[in-house]
């Protein structure tokens, strides 16, 4: 097993080997991360619970980390943090180590990543191309193979345009879960730290992470108690009708149907719609009045004229500068109802299947029409913040000689659906949900997967855990009732071990459930062979009575395997 200094003497090599200085900004001393991650080693072996332990980052030079310049891709815009951003310090609290701080489009303002003096920023396997912006060398360093993740930001799709460009994943939370506290805001609104990394289970580890409110970060949101841990079975996806995919080529029109095909194939229940709406919604990021919240941002350092300033960001937000306020509150305004008519798009499904990006320009074609092939690049992207969206952007094969990516849009909180639904296309198994925090229970008969009440929890969006075993002091007898169900009573002396599912559901969802729990059902605390107690089916010791004693079968499925006769119904 390799230790944590072995990780980042292993990132270094691969920096060398790698041979791309336009990526990075400002990188730590080799010395001294070495020595974190010699600290990281003893602080292992002696028992600590660091969960992302040894794994190496980057961050997007517009997030803060203590000692470390932030530039925001503007020299004379630099200033020296002296505290972590909090995104940044609980992810070194958790154990990863930080690399350095990457290039981006400056302040944020690009979807190309060759908007800074820093020099424009290749693509990592096709030089001639853009890496994608603005988090551009935070998704080369994770494509190059020299960091386990990195930190970018989200605003109009620099979270997931250039995870798409290279066969990445960009992981989108919805807005406001991971704090903003020390970033450099683009527009504070809709801005959102995201994560880019090679495997979908590295990225929910480090979401999770710093996932929580920050009471320093007044746009910083609690999860709800409606959280849903899973999507439907089967699968319910919403795509775009052809009108839709109108900016794709045929190449790519046919890398993102063979991914819908896919998703069919294994079940799920496809719905054309007409997106329209969202890509109408899109254009009011920087053809309407909100582009006045980048002005608010740095508008005022730009006011001086730095030399240092990107032409083509300066003139995005100082065109802003002039904007009234009244077509300010009248964009917001066509926001919220653009917002109502999203949620009633997406109605009936568990998520919205979209291309991720519309292709990939050179570096020559972006310096020819900077904005234009820019804003082409964010067709698919920009609405999700502006609707407050989750997205998880995932790679779905190739078109037009580069990488192609699909992306899983969500509504607000519905992140792990999307998760789950990123995970079926790109065939990994997610197995602990994010963020972490709901309530488990076991079920014994009825409810079991593939048995006739299961869809009274999948309907919750309840997810399933794993399978269990009670202590030996518990009971089983199958009831009179149809369908028929068993009943569980705790028995020290006559009990015996027996198979439960777990479940991970939300509070407010295990409050619905328990309402329509039909008597002689109820839930206690029953005690698993890990050491644990879950919230499980009891049922009262009379009722019990009335049934079957099968506690020596040990599961459920057993009496259903052994062709028992069925309870006479009541």
């Amino acid at each position: 097993m390799s230790t944590c200094t072995d990780r980042v003497r292993l990132a270094y090599r691969r920096l060398h080997a790698a041979d791309r200085p336009e990526v990075w900004i400002t990188l730590r001393a080799e010395e001294q991360l070495l020595a974190q991650a010699s600290d990281l080693d003893v602080r292992l072996a002696e028992g600590a619970d660091l969960p992302l332990a040894g794994l190496v980052f980057a961050v997007k030079d517009n997030i803060d980390v203590a000692g470390v310049p932030t530039t925001a891709a503007c020299p004379s815009y630099t200033y020296s943090p002296t505290r972590d951003a909090t995104a940044v310090a609980r992810l070194l609290a958790a154990g990863a180590l930080c690399l350095g701080k990457t290039n981006l489009d400056q302040f944020a303002t690009g979807l190309v990543g060759t908007r800074s003096p820093y020099g424009a920023v290749r693509h990592a396997h096709q030089p001639d191309k853009i890496s994608g912006g603005s988090s551009s060398g935070s998704a080369v360093a994770v494509a190059l193979g020299i960091v386990d993740f990195a930190l970018g930001t989200d605003t109009a799709g620099s979270g997931r345009v250039p995870a798409a460009l290279h066969g990445i994943i960009g992981l989108k939370p919805t807005l406001g879960l991971v704090p903003n506290t020390g970033v450099v805001p683009a527009a504070r609104s809709f801005d959102c730290v995201t994560v880019f990394a090679d495997t979908l289970g590295i990225a929910q580890q480090a979401l999770r992470v710093m996932t929580g409110p920050d009471p320093d970060d007044a746009g910083s949101r609690v999860w709800p108690s409606t959280t849903r841990y899973a999507a439907a079975n089967p699968l319910r996806i919403a795509v775009p009708d052809r009108p839709g995919l109108a900016s794709l080529t045929e190449a790519a029109r046919g890398a993102f149907d063979a991914t819908v095909e896919r998703l069919r194939d294994g079940g799920a229940e496809i719905t054309v719609l007409d997106i329209a709406p969202l890509l109408e919604a899109a254009k009011l990021l920087y053809d309407g009045a909100l582009v006045a919240e980048r002005y608010a941002a740095v508008g005022e350092f730009l006011d001086t004229e730095p030399e240092d300033a990107d032409p083509t960001v300066a003139g995005i937000i100082l065109g802003a500068r002039e904007i009234p306020a009244h077509r300010l509150a009248a964009d917001f305004a066509r926001l919220d109802r653009y917002r109502a008519t999203a949620a009633a798009l997406l109605d009936g499904h568990d998520a919205l299947l979209t291309p991720t990006t519309t292709g990939h320009p050179s570096i020559a074609e972006v310096a020819a029409d900077p904005v234009g092939v820019n804003s082409r690049l964010g067709v698919y992207t920009n609405f999700v913040n502006l609707l407050d969206l989750a997205a998880v952007a995932v790679p779905a094969g190739s078109a037009d000689g580069s990488p192609f990516g699909v992306s899983v849009v969500t509504r607000a909180f519905d992140d792990q659906i999307g998760l789950d639904i990123a995970a079926t296309i790109v065939g990994e198994l997610l197995e602990s949900p994010y963020p972490g925090d709901g309530v488990d229970l076991l079920v014994f008969g009825a409810h079991l997967r593939g048995q006739p009440l299961n869809h009274q929890l999948t309907a919750l969006g309840a997810r399933y855990r794993d399978t269990v075993r009670t202590l030996p002091e518990y009971r089983m007898v199958a009831l009179p009732t149809r369908p028929a169900k068993p009943g569980i009573i705790r028995d020290t002396v006559r009990g015996a071990a027996l198979t439960a599912e777990r479940w991970t559901l939300s509070t407010a969802a295990l409050g619905t459930f328990l309402a329509a729990l039909p008597a002689p059902m109820a839930l206690g605390r029953i005690g698993i062979d890990t050491g644990e107690t879950v919230i499980g089916f009891h049922c009262d010791p009379d009722t019990a009575a009335t049934g079957t004693d099968i506690t020596h079968l040990g599961a459920w499925t057993r009496y259903l395997e052994g062709g028992a006769a069925l309870p006479v119904s009541r």
